[in-house]
């Protein structure tokens, strides 16, 4: 079973990419979700394992309610208010909510003493 992660952009991609194994699919929205990017996400995720991984702003809030709609058994993964998006989130702070939706094994973590 695949796992997934919906993004909004590339940005958030990239991010996530340098502390996330291959093995984690990621996947973006570009901000706005038209039926047919919908239809598209759904074909590419079937019945696999989905998290949400919007900005905590109006715009991502809104997208996540779509996407919530579009895949009510999505795990849901937030960044603090006040942070610029998932792309302006630290490190560590993405690493802890990772870990808590339970995704620690696809994590690579900075080597001891990294800053």
């Amino acid at each position: 079973m695949s796992i997934y992660i919906i993004v909004e952009g590339k940005n958030d991609r990239s991010k996530l990419r340098r502390i996330l194994s291959e093995e984690i699919t990621i996947l973006c929205t570009f901000g706005t979700l038209n039926s047919l990017k919908l239809e598209s996400l759904r074909k590419q995720i079937r019945d696999d394992e989905v998290f949400l991984f919007m900005d905590n702003d109006s715009s991502g809030k809104r997208i996540r309610g779509i996407l919530r709609d579009a895949f009510p058994d999505a795990g849901h993964i937030y960044t603090r208010r006040g942070y610029a998006g998932v792309e302006g989130t630290p490190e560590e702070y993405l690493i802890a909510q990772l870990e808590k939706a339970g995704l620690e094994d696809y994590i690579n973590y900075p080597p001891p003493g990294f800053a």
